[in-house]
């Protein structure tokens, strides 16, 4: 989509970091230069604010990743496009089945409204949880690993979503503050919410992070 639009040298596209590095894979292979940018705090998303602060002369572009099941702010990068003349692309999810959709939505329901021990995603309309990303409180990424390492020894499967953001690998290593992105990355923890699981298996799953949530407490 980047090629065909007519991005390559010398242009920059601006692009999450929060996430794995396909798009600004994408980006290099069209000849153009990845600009990372801040996410929001709730969805995960590319935050349009941030993106204003990182326009330039050389910005041709804007690529808005849909995250968790959470949607991007499309509507402001795309006002920020026709203020600045830049294409807004998005890059999507793997579409669940709407059974699937509505069942997941029933047991992140469930999970929020009995959930304790950690920080449950923002509900927002919408909302299609192809994952159910919580905050570890705590001390950031120790308290997180070893959050979720109690976790799998209670039989709860879990996973780290993002373990390291795209502007921290070695081929895209950027010296730009993105706090947003550093805390998700070092914070978030994916727990099932798949539509087979049973109302016990949900129960588990409240049982074991309301038992470690109280243990882990921020440092000041």
């Amino acid at each position: 989509m980047l090629q065909a639009a007519g991005v390559g040298a010398g242009d920059e596209v601006i692009v999450p970091a929060f996430g794995n590095p396909e798009v600004a894979d994408a980006v290099v292979r069209a000849g153009a230069a990845p600009v990372f940018a801040d996410i929001d705090a709730d969805t995960y998303c590319i935050d349009p604010a941030h993106v204003a602060d990182r326009l330039s002369a050389r910005t041709a572009a804007v690529v808005a990743v849909h995250r968790f099941g959470h949607r991007a702010d499309v509507e402001g990068l795309l006002y920020l496009g026709s203020r600045h003349g830049l294409l807004v692309l998005e890059q999507g999810e793997s579409e669940k089945p709407y059974d699937e959709t509505g069942q997941r939505r029933l047991h992140a329901a469930y999970l929020s409204g009995r959930l304790s021990g950690v920080r449950t995603p923002a509900g927002y309309d919408g909302h299609t949880y192809q994952q159910y990303v919580v905050r570890v409180p705590g001390n950031g990424r120790p308290d997180r690993d070893a959050f979720a390492r109690v976790l799998r020894g209670k039989g709860v499967e879990c996973s780290v979503p993002v373990k390291t953001p795209v502007h921290r690998l070695p081929a895209f290593r950027r010296d730009v503050a993105l706090p947003e992105t550093e805390r998700a990355a070092d914070e978030t923890l994916a727990l099932p919410v798949d539509g087979t699981m049973t109302r016990r298996q949900l129960q588990r799953v409240v049982s074991a992070c309301n038992a470690l949530g109280g243990l882990l407490q921020p440092a000041f």
